[in-house]
């Protein structure tokens, strides 16, 4: 029995942030019912495939089941109005205007079901000038200013390697459904969550935008010590075109490592305002290209310092951690990442993905 066991979830969500969010919910027990189209989610076609299935699809889909219903249609409506019934939880991520065309707006959810939670997810919420703007990840986050130091040391903005739109509106769409079930209890009425992928990653730039959220300038990489002002928060060239990180400013960090170089006059340079460490940061840039990486690896083995290789996703799924903490399950022919929420004394296995319609 999960967390969310008797919760029922009605989810006509596609591609990252909702299906992620009901999926969360369905490893918790709670049953979640995929509404799809005839051709189904489209992340069900999307590249590489294991055991018969999209790895991304499976990953995100897992333990619901899946219905087509064609909600143009008299018999398709009917039946979602059916489900809504019964439902505790809906999630849609139709553009705005959409769900109130098919006549599944809140207003008419909550009419026929006044204890359903109904939680909209789109790019840039149901209300204000972007509303009807269409925007994937990477266009919300150049929306949001995010984009603009995801610079390299040219200045240039490159395409982020984490789609953190889409998993903020998942991660924030999850706790806001289960803060109005948790309201539900004392008030016995549902609730309306405008979850937009925007106003979920604006909260992620607080420790580098201050300045301006206080009405000043922007913030520029080389000048902020969490995006490449520093030399202990930065990137590391090795002597076999590899690279490493250091991720800890702290100062017992810098003298504990400066002592073993053997350069202790360099430590107060990592006090400095950050992009006045040029200095420190040409000093270690010089220093490690002298080894390869797994060669600094071992030589950092025994010392305390905030270090780490970078890793690629082969290298970073084939370290014992992974298989310590049991965070890849085989399951079905294929592997599944665990959820990152499990609670003690509690044995998760996973379910399979659905095959579409498999529940129609």
């Amino acid at each position: 029995m999960g967390k969310l066991s008797g919760i029922k979830v009605i989810d006509l969500s596609v591609f990252l942030p909702g299906p992620m969010l009901t999926m969360m919910m369905a490893d918790q027990g709670a049953e979640v019912i995929k509404i799809e189209t005839a051709t189904g989610d489209p992340a069900r076609e999307q590249a590489p495939f294991e055991a018969g299935q999209s790895v991304w699809f499976r990953n995100l889909n897992r333990g619901k089941k899946s219905m087509v219903l064609d909600l143009k249609s008299d018999d398709g409506k009917a039946r979602l109005w059916e489900l809504i019934e019964q439902a505790d939880v809906f999630v849609e991520g139709f553009r705005p205007g959409v769900m109130h065309r098919l006549g599944f707006d809140y207003a008419t959810v909550s009419a026929r079901n006044p204890r359903i939670v109904y939680c909209s997810i789109s790019a840039f919420g149901q209300t204000g000038d972007l509303s009807h703007h269409p925007a994937h990840d990477m266009a919300v986050q150049a929306m949001a200013g995010f984009l603009s130091v995801n610079d390299g040391t040219d200045g240039t903005p490159v395409v982020p390697g984490t789609p953190s739109a889409d998993m903020a509106a998942g991660l924030t769409g999850l706790s806001a459904v289960l803060m109005a079930l948790i309201g539900r209890e004392r008030t016995g009425k549902g609730d309306y969550v405008d979850c937009a992928m925007f106003d979920s990653l604006l909260p992620w730039c607080a420790h580098i935008a201050g300045a301006a959220l206080s009405g000043g300038g922007a913030p520029r990489s080389s000048e902020q010590r969490s995006l490449g002002g520093a030399a202990f928060y930065q990137v590391y060239r090795t002597a076999d075109g590899k690279h490493i990180v250091l991720g800890g400013r702290e100062m017992k960090f810098v003298a504990n490592l400066m002592t073993a170089l053997a350069r202790p006059d360099l430590i107060a340079i990592a006090e400095l305002p950050a992009g006045e460490q040029g200095e420190l940061i040409r000093f270690l840039s010089a220093t490690f290209l002298t080894k390869t990486r797994d060669d600094w690896v071992n030589w950092f083995a025994d010392k305390d310092v905030a270090f780490s290789p970078i890793l690629d996703f082969r290298e970073a799924f084939d370290q014992p951690h992974i298989a310590a903490r049991e965070l890849f399950i085989e399951h079905d022919g294929g592997h599944q990442i665990a959820p990152a929420i499990r609670f003690a004394g509690e044995n998760w296995s996973p379910t399979h993905a659905p095959e579409l319609n498999a529940d129609g």
